[in-house]
């Protein structure tokens, strides 16, 4: 099988090619620079040369807040962008797997989200995203995947802005009125990979983390984590606040849990466990910061 990646160079990206590393397939990972998915006939050419059989787009923009002032953008490459790799893998017929999330949903809900769940996302980021949903769905064959709170040792994210953020500060106030479900990169990958082999039926499918918990709890998870794993890691004081004290351009649904028994029905893929991946994943961000604080 030859496995195309979009957004190499991002933590799902990395995570894929960890999981692919080794496995037999024949991977092509791509980022901006080799290329530029918003560019329909670079990708026309691209995917006509290459020939891949699964292309898993983990390319996207993700930068909630600055889509309220980006939205063009945001719709650039989360949407147009969609459309070309949909076409694009028509062509090469290939299946498509394309990444979405959870702020599809407006958080009214207080059960977990099913795929049949009315979406209504708050802002320009979640709606960039759903649009790309409908273009993904343009593929003749493909699989999106509605995820959420990623988090891994690569890129930018919640899990290593809290580690560093620990070691530099001793009191932080951590927002505990949103709830959702951490998700390992690591975990979503081979999820992804499961189900670009397996090929179920064309659809939308949740996968997330396992446990639900606030960010307070989240971040309370991951301080004590990093103290057990280094004595010289003091955790700060924590507080809760609710959101309002911490205002922000976005919106953010007060509740994004997602029910992913439909995928464990479909494809027996079960949840992941965020909590299990926490200590490995906190000794490598620490083992990071040791090394570029040397």
């Amino acid at each position: 099988m030859r496995v195309m990646v979009t957004g190499a160079n991002g933590q799902l990206g990395k995570c894929l090619q960890d999981v692919l590393a080794g496995s037999g397939h024949e991977v092509i990972a791509v980022g901006h620079k080799e290329l530029d998915i918003t560019n329909r006939s670079a990708v026309d050419r691209f995917v006509d040369v290459k020939k891949p059989d699964i292309i898993i787009n983990a390319a996207a923009y993700t930068a909630v807040d600055r889509a309220e002032e980006e939205a063009e953008l945001a719709f650039k490459v989360n949407a147009h962008a969609v459309k070309n790799l949909a076409d694009a893998s028509n062509a090469a017929g290939a299946i498509l797997i394309h990444v979405s999330t959870d702020y599809v949903f407006d958080g009214l809900s207080r059960t977990p989200y099913k795929e049949t769940d009315s979406v209504n996302p708050m802002g320009a980021y979640g709606e960039s995203k759903l649009a790309g949903e409908r273009e993904a769905g343009r593929a003749q064959r493909h699989i999106i995947v509605r995820t959420a709170w990623v988090f891994s040792e690569y890129g930018n994210n919640f899990l290593k802005t809290m580690v560093k953020l620990g070691r530099e500060r001793e009191c932080l106030s951590i927002v505990d009125d949103q709830i959702g479900t951490p998700t390992y990169a690591g975990d979503l990958a081979s999820a992804l990979v499961s189900l670009g082999l397996g090929q179920p039926a064309n659809g939308v499918y949740h996968y997330s983390g396992g446990d639900s918990c606030s960010w307070y709890e989240f971040a309370s998870a991951i301080f004590s984590t990093c103290a057990e794993i280094s004595n010289k890691y003091a955790e700060p004081a924590i507080s809760a606040i609710p959101s309002s004290q911490y205002p922000t351009s976005a919106r953010r649904p007060e509740y994004s849990v997602l029910d992913g028994s439909f995928l464990a029905s479909r494809a027996g893929i079960m949840a992941g466990n965020w909590r299990a991946c926490l200590k490995d994943v906190c000794a490598k961000v620490l083992a990071e910061l040791e090394v570029s604080n040397a």
